[in-house]
């Protein structure tokens, strides 16, 4: 890569598909061995469903979560024996957010395995199937969106969940506070407002009983300082004290994902560059659009990781 600085940023819920991972898993074992370890973990066959589908199981939270930490942990596995520097920063989307915690050793990959099909569970529970929903707006300002949302929340909750890229916002909360922000959006003149198929609220205070019932796992795993600090989704803030990372993942359940700021906290060290490992391109597509001068990568098949090391 034109700038040895760089960062490496891992994606979260919706980068998934069926077969996601299988160009990787010919020519790399890694692959394979991080899925059977995480299935040993799960007690089910994670391949298999990341492999086979049907997709409504992959796309059920509690095992999406392990699927996408198993594809990312995978792909940094086999970026980081062929790439010659280690990146100077780490970042996540949501639940990738705990990919970077992995490959920064604070810790395990089981332990994380076992910690993000919780996080997926308590959170299915914190919300019955139909009550809850999230939608994309495109084409309003931060501000606009903000507003529609406090002007519509009573005893039905919508707010800003996911700060995704300039004029994309994702909002979450209950169906029917989702519903009447959807065509506020439109009558503001949002270029699209569309329901997103999720079975979860994300990232809104519907999560904070979540939160609290998923603490009791978070606060039975062993944390490392990280070896590369993380900027954290909740305020986007670097961090490597374990201490000081810990309470901002529960907080992430209920409060929105700032990845623009993430984005910018990454370019206020200097870096330019990043690199995207996991399924997809969905980052790199959101980084595009908050500053089209980074110099941007994603790794998530053979063609794009030669293409990766070409620059590095």
């Amino acid at each position: 890569m034109t700038n040895n600085a760089y960062a490496t940023v891992f994606p979260g819920q919706g980068s998934q598909s069926i077969g996601m991972m299988n160009e990787l898993a010919e020519s790399y074992p890694q692959v394979k061995a991080c899925c059977d370890e995480a299935s040993s973990v799960l007690n089910y066959d994670l391949w298999d469903i990341v492999c086979n589908g049907p997709e409504e199981k992959l796309n059920s939270t509690e095992i999406t979560q392990p699927a996408l930490l198993v594809a990312g942990v995978a792909t940094w596995n086999i970026w980081s024996e062929k790439a010659l520097n280690k990146p100077a920063l780490l970042a996540g989307h949501s639940l990738g957010e705990y990919t970077a915690l992995v490959n920064a050793g604070v810790m395990t990959f089981s332990d994380a395995v076992a910690l993000v099909a919780e996080r997926g569970r308590c959170m299915q529970q914190a919300v019955k199937a139909g009550e809850g929903a999230m939608a994309a707006i495109l084409g309003l300002d931060d501000e606009q969106i903000v507003s529609l949302c406090d002007d519509i929340s009573g005893e039905q909750l919508v707010s800003a969940a996911n700060y995704n890229s300039p004029g994309q916002v994702v909002i979450a909360g209950n169906r029917e506070a989702i519903d009447k922000a959807i065509e506020a959006a439109k009558a503001a003149g949002a270029k699209r407002a569309i329901l997103l198929p999720v079975s979860v609220p994300s990232h809104c205070m519907l999560m904070k009983p979540a939160a609290e019932k998923f603490a009791e796992s978070l606060n039975q795993v062993s944390f490392n300082d990280a070896e590369i600090p993380i900027v954290q989704n909740v305020d986007a803030v670097a961090r490597t004290s374990a201490t000081e990372i810990k309470p901002y993942l529960l907080e992430q359940l209920y409060k929105p994902v700032l990845w623009v700021e993430v984005i910018r906290s990454i370019q206020n060290n200097a870096i330019t560059t990043i690199v995207e490992c996991g399924p997809g391109k969905v980052l790199t597509g959101l980084n595009k659009r908050i500053d089209r001068s980074l110099e941007l990568h994603c790794i998530h098949d053979q063609a794009s990781l030669t293409k990766a090391l070409e620059r590095d």
